[in-house]
């Protein structure tokens, strides 16, 4: 079943659908953003041999350096309205992109300059069965994050990020002591139980796991703002303190909507993204795992989104980013590590990698091997 694959599967069998079809004309939204380098490279090669046979493709997407390199001619497009067309798309650069589509300078999130404080974080010998039968399952996954750090995990898709979120946020209880926060054994325990204890997720699929779509606003905030913000007392539900955290996500994080009752199914999938990640960003975590944090939002939202991830670290939480841009990794990350086929590899300081290095350990290669490469 589709519903069975993960994000980055289903989007495969959307494009290999489309290309198989034949079809003249293809309107491509957001192909590419669920894929590794190597997928989006083979994607592009089989777009160009379509073109080369006739075939016109429009192609929408907020990765400003592949449209570069790809697009043929570009028009942007801002709320509704075309603000600017090239002709010639090596006259331009990426950033010049992306405040002709925002409107405003593009500020670069900034980087705190500490290391980190207390681990906060431990994890070890952690082996989850995925309950997905096409999911990966985690094998004696090891980990630890600080205060004020940010662990960045990459990974190609399908290779245990689901599994792994889950079982730090305990939708998936494990045995108690392979997880530990602030010393606290929490591997038993539910979501509900880790929320008291500051352990907040925001997972991949934004819609049905990370928000209930026929629910409004209001209801979405409650629903995993509740514990933290203290929105139920003795059975009642503080439906006005929820429409109050609901309207502070969306003023604080730019959450294009009518309103609080606007139902979550109705929003664009960038600025339900921007309420998912905001939501939990503002229940003041002291862990936080999200998994694709910038899926499917424009330039300025993503740098955004990641400023609040580098503050909340900042302000002493530990933050655990799954991603599959790298990009991103490199721009916000302490630390990384790779899954591949279930199993983590040792993190490593982002800023002595190389390219070489991370695609070693994305494909599951040994340190010896990833020591060699950079020497």
């Amino acid at each position: 079943l589709i519903s069975d694959l993960g994000v980055g599967d289903k989007q495969r069998v959307e494009i290999l659908k489309v290309l198989y079809r034949g079809a003249k004309i293809i309107i491509l939204d957001e192909p590419t953003a669920v894929l590794v380098p190597q997928e989006v490279d083979a994607l592009f090669v089989s777009l160009r041999e379509l073109t080369t046979q006739g075939a016109t493709i429009i192609f929408i997407s907020h990765k400003l350096d592949e449209v570069l390199k790809h697009a043929d001619a570009i028009t942007v497009i801002r709320q509704g309205k075309t603000v600017g067309e090239v002709d010639d798309p090596s006259s331009v650069t990426s950033r010049e992109l992306a405040e002709m589509m925002v409107g405003s300078v593009l500020h670069t999130p900034e980087r705190k300059a500490d290391k980190g404080g207390d681990v906060v974080l431990e994890i070890t010998g952690l082996s989850v069965q995925s309950p997905n039968q096409f999911g990966t399952s985690l094998k004696d996954v090891a980990m630890s994050v600080r205060a004020g750090e940010i662990l960045g995990i990459g990974g190609v898709a399908g290779n245990g990020q689901d599994e792994l979120l889950a079982a730090i946020s305990g939708e998936v209880p494990t045995d108690a002591e392979t997880v530990r926060v602030k010393g606290e054994a929490v591997g038993a325990l539910g979501p509900n139980s880790r929320r008291k204890r500051g352990i907040l997720a925001a997972p991949e699929e934004r819609l049905g796991h990370a928000a209930a779509p026929a629910m409004s606003l209001t209801e979405n905030a409650l629903l995993s703002g509740a514990i933290r913000k203290g929105l139920i007392s003795n059975g009642f539900i503080s439906w006005a303190g929820a429409r109050k955290f609901a309207a502070e996500i969306i003023e604080r994080f730019d959450v294009r909507t009518p309103g609080t009752e606007t139902a979550a199914r109705a929003l664009s999938g960038g600025n339900l993204q921007k309420f998912v990640i905001g939501r939990e960003i503002m229940q003041d975590p002291d862990v936080l795992i999200v998994n694709q944090p910038t899926w499917g939002v424009d330039a300025s939202a993503a740098a955004a989104i990641r400023q609040a991830l580098l503050d909340l670290a900042a302000g002493g939480a530990a933050v655990v980013v799954i991603s599959q841009d790298l990009d991103e990794l490199t721009e916000i990350s302490d630390r990384f590590a790779a899954l591949n086929e279930g199993r983590l590899s040792e993190s490593r300081e982002m800023a002595g990698l190389t390219v070489d290095q991370i695609g070693l350990m994305l494909g599951g290669a040994h340190d010896m091997e990833v020591a060699h490469a950079h020497a």
